[in-house]
């Protein structure tokens, strides 16, 4: 059960998973030390976690979401072996247990036909699989903090602002090691990062700030779905008239119900993740909402049964799972496998 304190906290957190304790503290009228203890007990309840993400385009490659169509009694044992895999981030059952959904952020060319074309072609539950690669994420524009406040979205997702340069942009081995740690850790100390790297702290703290203003990095707060409560999740597929695809995504992304939107290849051209507090509600979206988006075609609606993994962490029991710690031996071998 979460408080008055703990929900404040990771409303801040929210909008600047960062933002130092003492910051928060002073917002909360509490002491820095009493945020630092109830964050800490929050991420290792499996509750939540900062997470430092990836902007793929934004590194000249490509994330994928992919449709497996399953036997019911197999399904279970292929998302459990996907699971595995780090390139999977989140993997969900839907459709009555016959269908996995997933996304797949491959780190070569190789290692993703090797997945689609060899591992899954020959997976005796697996019936048909359908690849999309995402071509464009809409981002949210105006976001209203829990204390009233707005942010203005500078950037959308991959755009790239700050006075950079392609050589300053390009990733290295040091930033391999610095993004995997931030992976597992978004809050993790400059000093921490630092030595783990062998960068200095003051060009960690450049590096970091270089690659969020190029768009390759952001932070964003992973909660447990056991904090979000027990409402209803759904994957929506749309198909959209070319002409109407940006603004449907533009209009999607407003809407308080999608946590996720973007323009994807395939037979849909658009891919969105709905979150409701119930059937009903999901019902009053789909009916008095989606369909008022001019240029939608048809749709396909697949509910969520279970949630096996999400921005990257196992879930079990509905709480956060954590992460194995990057050992040094993990660092060469992040390195050698980008």
């Amino acid at each position: 059960m979460l408080d008055l304190l703990d929900t404040q906290i990771m409303q801040a957190l929210q909008f600047q998973p960062r933002l130092p304790f003492a910051h928060i503290a002073a917002e909360l009228g509490v002491a820095e030390q009493t945020v630092a203890r109830r964050y800490r007990r929050l991420r290792r309840d499996g509750i939540l976690r900062v997470i430092g993400a990836v902007d793929a385009r934004a590194l000249g490659e490509s994330d994928w979401i992919i449709r497996l169509h399953c036997r019911p009694d197999g399904a279970v044992a292929v998302a459990e072996a996907l699971a595995q895999r780090d390139d999977a981030a989140w993997i969900s059952i839907a459709a009555a247990g016959a269908e996995i959904i997933f996304s797949l952020h491959p780190r070569s060319e190789q290692d993703r036909d090797d997945l689609l074309v060899q591992r899954l072609q020959r997976s005796a539950p697996v019936h048909d699989i359908t690849a999309a690669m995402i071509l464009h994420r809409f981002v949210r524009q105006d976001v209203i903090d829990w204390r009233g406040r707005q942010f203005v979205e500078g950037r959308e997702s991959g755009t790239v602002t700050g006075d950079y340069t392609e050589t300053e942009l390009r990733i290295g081995d040091q930033d391999r090691i610095l993004l995997d740690l931030l992976a597992r850790d978004g809050r993790t100390s400059y000093t921490v990062l630092a030595r783990s790297t062998g960068m200095s702290i003051g060009r960690v703290t450049r590096r970091i700030a270089a690659l969020q203003a190029g768009g390759i990095l952001y932070f964003d707060l992973d909660i447990a779905p056991a904090a979000i409560g027990s409402g209803t999740w759904a994957f929506l597929w749309l198909r959209v008239a070319p002409a109407h695809v940006e603004a449907v995504g533009h209009a999607l992304a407003e809407h308080d119900e999608t946590t996720y939107a973007a323009a994807i290849t395939g037979s849909f051209n658009i891919f969105a993740v709905i979150t409701a507090p119930d059937t009903n509600a999901l019902y009053r979206y789909i009916t008095t909402k989606m369909s008022t988006l001019a240029g939608v075609h048809s749709f396909e609606l697949s509910p969520v049964l279970h949630r096996l993994k999400q921005a990257g962490s196992r879930t079990t029991g509905g709480k956060l799972a954590h992460p194995s710690p990057l050992s040094r031996a993990g660092h060469h071998a992040s390195v050698r496998a980008r």
